[in-house]
């Protein structure tokens, strides 16, 4: 099933997807792969045959090599540098700002930080949820903030929960609320739905806000936080989608019941929405 918007035949140009991965492309499995979601994969060549797509996510624990390696097992022919997630920006944004970071995040990600000094750390930041996760590291995380005269914690996204095969899971905002709660820090996303992480995704495409569109299972953070940057955001019924989100106060400008669908109907309708 589509909701299709009142006016669609007669809607502005599309010229550029961006899109989520989690939730959209694949649905994740707890140290596995995970399993594509039916016809993503068609979705995925058609965008690179006939538009321009990046693919914008907050992945945490993956390199953006590893990520795209992950959707090629899985038959998804993703370009790495078509990848875009949040450690390479927040490396570069702690380069770019003088930062030294405490770094709680998982090992596949380091690499994007080699070179950056991270003695005496002058804020935390924070990518770790699963299996590196644990007391102690986030008790060591607090440990440094509450001793900064300003702290500061870097998140790499804000969700309040991701979806996993096996059910959903609490997610890295969660924890960051906690650790603000706990050391009144300041806390910084770098990763969706703030602007600065959109902006990399439209950088990227080399296009203005207005000719895009966001594809994501999140409506607040892939759907809202598109929105807010001029984007047209699109609710896929994949991934964390439930019902309740129908009663938020984000509005899609398009719902579908799979990437697939919501690609065919802006294609059928000259790239149009």
């Amino acid at each position: 099933m589509i909701s299709e918007p009142k006016g669609m035949s007669n809607g502005r140009a599309v010229n550029g997807f961006l899109l989520d991965i989690t939730g959209v492309l694949y649905n994740s499995i707890y140290k596995s792969d995970g399993v594509a979601i039916a016809k993503s994969a068609e979705a995925v060549d058609f965008l690179y045959q006939h538009s321009k797509v990046k693919f914008l996510s907050n992945a945490k624990g993956n390199s953006n090599r590893n990520v795209a390696r992950r959707l090629q097992r899985l038959g998804i022919n993703v370009r790495e540098e078509d990848v875009i997630t949040p450690a390479p920006v927040v490396a570069q944004y702690c380069r770019e700002n003088k930062l030294r970071p405490h770094l709680f995040v998982r090992d596949d990600v380091l690499e994007y930080f080699d070179g950056i000094d991270t003695s005496s750390p002058n804020c935390v930041v924070m990518g770790e949820v699963e299996e590196g996760f644990s007391f102690d590291r986030i008790n060591r995380a607090f440990r440094i903030l509450i001793d900064m005269p300003k702290p500061l914690l870097i998140t790499m996204g804000n969700g309040k929960f991701f979806q996993r095969v096996d059910g959903p899971c609490i997610d890295v905002g969660a924890f960051a609320a906690a650790l603000k709660f706990s050391t009144n820090c300041e806390v910084l996303n770098i990763g969706k739905p703030s602007r600065f992480y959109f902006e990399q995704g439209m950088n990227a495409l080399g296009m203005k806000p207005e000719e895009i569109v966001m594809v994501g299972d999140d409506l607040m953070s892939d759907v809202g936080g598109a929105q807010a940057c001029g984007m047209r955001g699109i609710q896929v019924r994949t991934g964390k989608w439930r019902p309740d989100f129908e009663k938020m106060p984000v509005t899609p400008d398009l719902t579908a019941d799979c990437l697939y669908d919501a690609v065919k109907l802006i294609a059928d309708n000259g790239f149009r929405l």
